[in-house]
């Protein structure tokens, strides 16, 4: 029997500050938007662009990563599985 995976990979843009909780754990969650676009000429030869929002989800130790280098407005690149 095999196992499908799936592997998401983003190249965006931060479309809102990460909110950060801390759990009674003592772990991090962060949640935050970002805005990934595609451009292409549409048959007028005029340039068309589509944005896609994403809504994300970080734990642990990522969270604690978002926490201090994520932003509004900042590129980011993610990977998930």
């Amino acid at each position: 029997m095999s196992t499908l995976k799936n592997k998401v990979q983003l190249i965006g843009n931060v479309g809102n500050e990460p909110e950060i909780t801390n759990l009674d754990s003592g772990k991090k969650v962060a949640k935050f938007s970002i805005a990934t676009n595609e451009s292409y000429k549409d048959s007028k030869g005029e340039k068309v662009t589509n944005t896609q929002w994403h809504n994300i989800v970080a734990w642990g130790k990522i969270a604690e990563i978002v926490e201090k280098y994520v932003g509004k407005g900042k590129e980011v690149a993610l990977e998930a599985n």
